[in-house]
């Protein structure tokens, strides 16, 4: 799932404009997502896909249903990942697993500058792009490429500190939907094992 390069124009409002928008207008989300990454040579190592969903604050689900189903849950305090292929269950902080990632900003209200250098990078490929550069050293990523087009994130590209990149692209967004509340909490099946980071 490579970007497609096209000419189209975005809306006139800048990058950080449409970016500050998103995040002050949103309570809630659900989305239909599909991930790549790219090795440090770029090429394509794993493909995936499935729905988003977030609660702010400090919540949100990742439902991968392709190729293998997958389960990460945010209940505001833990991670909590459930891989039924393995039967087993990993949980760590919240506060520590999300560190220096997008979702600090996304699911915590913060403003981004407090967590990122932000710099407009302008249009392209029909979107309007913002680079995150994390101001936490440890941070595990080394920037992010948030990509917006009529004041909604459609795509996300990380860059860990090995060179390896994540894409998410969204569809099928729905902004500010009444979730369950019963989305964010994790029960774990009796018979898998727990593992805590």
């Amino acid at each position: 799932m490579l970007l497609c390069w096209v000419s189209t124009p975005v809306s006139a409002s800048s990058s950080l404009a449409q970016m500050e928008q998103f995040l002050t207008g949103m309570q809630s989300l659900q989305a239909s997502f599909e991930q790549s990454v790219l090795d440090p040579q770029q090429q394509l190592a794993a493909r995936s896909q499935g729905v988003f969903y977030m609660q702010r604050p400090g919540r949100f689900r990742w439902d991968y249903s392709e190729p293998d189903e997958q389960q990460i849950i945010a209940d505001g305090r833990q991670i909590w990942l459930l891989d039924p292929e393995l039967e087993q269950v990993s949980v760590q902080s919240q506060s520590s697993a999300l560190q220096g990632t997008p979702a600090m900003f996304l699911i915590g209200g913060d403003p981004v500058e407090k967590h990122f250098e932000v710099v407009d990078i302008g249009d392209s490929q029909g979107f309007a792009w913002v680079e995150l550069i994390p101001r936490d050293k440890e941070s595990q990523f080394i920037r992010v490429l948030l990509a917006f087009h009529d004041n909604l994130l459609q795509r996300m590209e990380m860059t860990d500190t090995f060179g390896q990149v994540t894409r998410f692209q969204f569809y099928d967004i729905q902004q500010n939907p009444t979730l369950k509340p019963s989305l964010f909490v994790f029960e774990r099946p009796a018979y898998y094992d727990l593992y805590e980071r």
